[in-house]
């Protein structure tokens, strides 16, 4: 990828830790499932990669993680402390939700008191209270258990946080409240993201940029930096960036959808809706409006800063090995 214009692939050497990845390939067997992957994540910063499913996007997440070795290219860890939520909570059975969020700081070596004290805070802190802690996971709904895996993963003090679809199989309802801890704790802590999902309205809502990837072999194809904190977003302004991001016809063809219909305005109960090429508009009244001011304006009269469509087959500089540092 061209560095030039590409920011996500700029050096590592900027101040403050980050996770840094360059000139990624990755395959199974004679099958490649990644190429030319670079990007660079800040502290503080949440990052979403986002694409169709197959495109590479958790192979590149187990990569960052360590879970699978690099073998061409090369993935630098700056940051002291990382944890990861797995598509599944992954409770252990036959320990108690308590037992399980302090999985890790026994694994650490933390006194038995000592690791109890600080799980049973954060599993309170995200709303688990001391029933639920006493209880298993099999006792627990869907949303407790990712609410335990969250706190599994916070208690051990994060500075980078990786993120598989950790929300992918719960209801709008849950899904929503985990996303208001989720930024309530990565604004509080300063943590940085690493997310995957195939929703689009997912990372607009939470990520400070999104990163769009198409298949066969993954890459990157699209960019689109987010310029209101995720805490002060509203409906409105999710759907109208979510629309803008799904309005390019890159990002279109990497999810295999059919070209942009386009409709006439409609008259509804205080609300413009329409759908243009390369254009959205603010939906309803107050928050529309609220959301147009703030901004949020149709892509071909921009508003929407940096977006930089990644042009396929340009290239950083090719690391020279294959190798991790500071994982």
């Amino acid at each position: 990828m061209n560095a030039a214009s590409f920011p996500a692939a700029a050096e590592s050497s900027a101040s403050g830790p980050a996770l840094v990845v360059r000139d990624l390939e990755h395959a199974f067997a004679t099958r490649t499932v990644l190429e030319g992957v670079s990007l660079r994540l800040p502290a503080g910063e949440t990052l979403a990669l986002v694409g169709p499913s197959g495109c590479g996007k958790s192979t590149l997440l187990h990569l960052c993680a360590g879970l699978l070795d690099v073998r061409s290219g090369e993935i630098h860890n700056g940051f002291a402390r990382t944890a990861m939520l797995f598509q599944q909570p992954t409770l252990l059975p036959w320990k108690t939700t308590l037992d399980n969020i302090a999985l890790g700081l026994k694994a650490q070596g933390v006194p038995g008191r000592e690791r109890l004290a600080q799980a049973t805070r954060m599993g309170n802190l995200l709303g688990l209270d001391d029933v639920a802690l006493a209880q298993f996971p099999h006792q627990l709904s869907g949303g407790m258990q990712s609410r335990a895996a969250l706190a599994r993963a916070l208690v051990l003090s994060p500075d980078l946080l990786l993120l598989d679809e950790p929300f992918a199989a719960l209801d709008i309802g849950l899904k929503a409240q985990m996303h208001q801890l989720l930024m309530q704790e990565q604004r509080s802590r300063g943590l940085a993201v690493l997310m995957i999902t195939h929703d689009v309205t997912e990372a607009v809502t939470l990520a400070d940029r999104v990163l769009v990837m198409a298949a066969n072999p993954g890459h990157f194809v699209w960019q689109m930096a987010l310029p209101v904190p995720p805490m002060l977003r509203d409906d409105a302004w999710v759907h109208n960036h979510t629309a803008a991001l799904l309005a390019q016809p890159v990002v279109r063809a990497a999810f295999d959808l059919p070209l942009l219909r386009t409709a006439q305005p409609a008259e509804t109960s205080g609300s413009t809706c329409t759908a243009a090429p390369g254009q959205t508009a603010a939906i309803g009244t107050a928050a529309g409006h609220a959301a147009a001011a703030a901004g949020v304006a149709g892509v071909a009269d921009t508003g929407l800063p940096d977006y930089n469509r990644i042009d396929a087959g340009s290239a950083v500089a090719p690391a020279t090995t294959g190798r991790r540092t500071g994982c």
